[in-house]
């Protein structure tokens, strides 16, 4: 006898079919949506009742809010937010990245009367994100890391994201100094440009240490494939690589793989140190509270990206809280916490330039000529596509 599988619907969602129906909706009253708010208790959620006049804003994330690693980040970010006077939060976690993000996007607009989204993940962007903006003109999307072109994107899209690398350099440096050989991993996703400037700055950072440091890199070829996560950092212990890095939505498994192999690691998106307090290192983490409690504040006060309040595009580094260091591990030496300190500063004041010529790729291709230099703010960094030289991999993945 065939099974049949039948398809789970987000609190959302059911909520606006019921709405939708209103023959069903008058005769129950909603009362029979109950158990299915109840099996969504984990995906959805918000910040209580909106009062008159509270601008209401969604977010919404790829994977779980308790993730140790990107959606936490956000998620911690938005809870910042929802202290703003005038700001209720609506959230639901677990979206993939395809057409089930319109259908929450447009129930968060329709039912909830949120009038500012914040769509966290990459492949939210194109098309949906860019889709939905032109259906409510009157909504403000604003997606990390999308590129807004002026005159392309719909005027109502905001693209925000932190130079992240910076502090993937300074963990760089510290791995530099802890590596024994030089020899360190990178367990990466999608060789995207955000995800490729984070293994060349990092190796870089390392580099200004000994400069014969290598960096292995795997692409495991989407966000959260923890078995793939779990035989790229095993594999790189068996190669002999004793400092891993990762740039996927969750770094728990890198993490905690590494510490098991007795080898050190360095973490992403968020403080992972509680997985590892052997072997854990330091780590990039993003500072989400700062940027998120400024825009509620600019939210409040009926500033919009529509009427050119708000930036379209908003970048900052260390310097400007859109990013920062995890505190220093246990293991982590005295020379390498004042190289590591050293670099952040020069890194905030903008006297070190981490892109400076001559660069060549790991083909050999020189992508920076001597002399010449790519600071943090230009926009060819946005478009990377190449690893630098001591990267050993392919951007094929």
């Amino acid at each position: 006898m065939p099974h049949h599988r039948f398809p789970s619907f987000s609190r959302r969602q059911m909520i606006r079919a019921l709405l939708a129906t209103s023959a069903f909706g008058a005769a129950t009253k909603l009362s029979g949506c109950t158990p299915a708010a109840d099996t969504a208790a984990d995906t959805a959620s918000d910040t209580g009742a909106a009062a008159v006049g509270d601008v209401v804003v969604g977010f919404i994330y790829v994977g779980p809010k308790d993730d140790f690693g990107y959606n936490q980040a956000h998620a911690e970010g938005a809870q910042a937010m929802a202290t703003v006077p005038g700001i209720k939060i609506v959230e639901e976690a677990s979206v993939p990245e395809t057409a089930a993000v319109l259908e929450t996007m447009r129930s968060m607009i329709e039912v909830d009367g949120a009038t500012v989204l914040f769509p966290t993940s990459f492949g939210y962007f194109d098309p949906y994100i860019l889709e939905l903006a032109v259906e409510f003109p009157e909504v403000q999307f604003f997606h990390a890391g999308g590129l807004y072109e002026e005159g392309v994107t719909p005027e109502n899209v905001g693209s925000y994201f932190g130079y992240i690398d910076e502090a993937q350099y300074v963990a760089g440096v510290v791995a530099g100094h802890m590596s024994k050989a030089g020899n360190l991993g990178f367990v990466a996703a999608k060789p995207i440009p955000q995800v490729l400037r984070n293994i060349n700055s990092f190796t870089l950072g390392a580099k200004s240490i000994n400069p014969a440091a290598t960096t292995q890199v795997i692409f495991t070829g989407d966000w959260a494939l923890p078995v793939k996560e779990a035989e790229a950092t095993n594999s790189m212990a068996d190669q002999g690589i004793d400092v891993v890095n990762c740039h996927v939505d969750s770094p728990k498994v890198v993490i905690e793989t590494a510490e098991k192999r007795g080898i050190y690691s360095s973490g992403y998106h968020a403080n992972q140190s509680s997985l590892a307090p052997k072997g854990y290192l330091t780590g990039a983490e993003w500072d989400w509270v700062s940027i998120y409690t400024s825009l509620g504040e600019q939210f409040v006060a009926g500033k919009s990206l529509m009427a050119g309040d708000i930036d379209h595009i908003l970048r900052g580094g260390l310097a400007d809280k859109f990013c920062k260091l995890s505190p220093y591990g246990a293991a982590v030496s005295e020379a390498a916490k004042a190289d590591a300190e050293a670099a952040k500063q020069q890194l905030i004041d903008q006297s070190l330039v981490i892109y400076k010529g001559e660069l060549k790729d790991n083909q050999g291709k020189e992508v920076l000529a001597a002399g010449t230099e790519y600071t943090q703010q230009d926009i060819k960094l946005e478009t990377m596509d190449w690893l630098i030289e001591g990267v050993k991999g392919s951007t094929e993945g």
